[in-house]
């Protein structure tokens, strides 16, 4: 167990599966007790157990991140288990249908961005207001490459952007007043949900992997490791921040 991050309480949103459980993990690892979110009840307790497994301390807690009053129970729950809450992935995310603009249903492009945007907005909101009140926290955000270059769908891209101009001028309105906001901002990452796209494409994963100037995808872990670095005192001089971690994607 390491000691960035001792006696802090973090909350982790999509923690039930890829990144948010490996940021869940690492976030314990580093002394934080977690309080481990998902609409996948089973996911997130897996989440739990493998934290407790490792000598960590974390809870479950069930969360709509498109229901306020899910958001807001969320916040209760971490501050009323906890005491407090120091830190917060906004990690929750879907992929949306992979179909070109023209062809979303009003309904698909919604969901997409009612999940990644909406979503991330709401969780801010209940979280800014908790940290104000207690003296500052960190905020990290789950945007994606999608948020600057093309290559995914409009409603994926749409909500990734946003979730980057919603972390940037939030990170100006209170980097003032104690808290810190940033993003992390993967390339493609080898989690279920990206499974699930290039199983039936084996093709398509190719010409994907050439993309990275590492031929490969990123592992949760990696990005996690980013997580825990946004959220602990060796990024103090970091707010607004999008940070990169695609190997080598954007360079081209």
């Amino acid at each position: 167990m390491g000691d960035q991050l001792q006696d802090k309480v973090a909350l982790v949103t999509g923690a039930g599966a890829g990144i948010g459980r490996a940021s869940a993990i690492a976030l314990a690892r580093e002394g934080a007790k977690v309080v481990v979110s998902d609409m996948d009840k089973s996911g997130g307790n897996e989440t739990v157990r493998a934290i407790q497994k490792a000598g960590g301390e974390a809870t479950f807690v069930l969360c709509d991140v498109t229901q306020s009053d899910d958001v807001q129970a969320l916040i209760a729950k971490t501050v009323e288990t906890y005491g407090q809450l120091d830190c917060a992935h906004n990690n929750a995310g879907i992929a949306g249908r992979l179909v070109e603009t023209h062809q979303f249903k009003d309904s698909d492009f919604d969901a997409v961005i009612g999940v990644n945007l909406r979503g991330v907005w709401q969780c801010m909101k209940y979280e800014i207001r908790h940290m104000l009140e207690n003296g500052g926290g960190v905020i990290v955000n789950t945007a994606s490459i999608a948020s600057m270059v093309a290559g995914s769908t409009a409603a994926y891209a749409a909500s990734k952007h946003g979730v980057l101009g919603l972390t940037r001028q939030a990170a100006f309105e209170y980097g003032t007043r104690g808290i810190r906001i940033n993003a992390v901002s993967p390339g493609i990452v080898n989690t279920q949900m990206v499974r699930s796209v290039f199983d039936r494409d084996p093709k398509a994963e190719k010409i994907y992997t050439e993309k990275s100037l590492a031929k490969r995808f990123a592992e949760p872990e990696e990005i996690a490791e980013a997580v825990v670095f946004l959220c602990s005192d060796d990024s103090s001089f970091m707010t607004g921040v999008g940070l990169v971690i695609d190997g080598g994607w954007t360079t081209k």
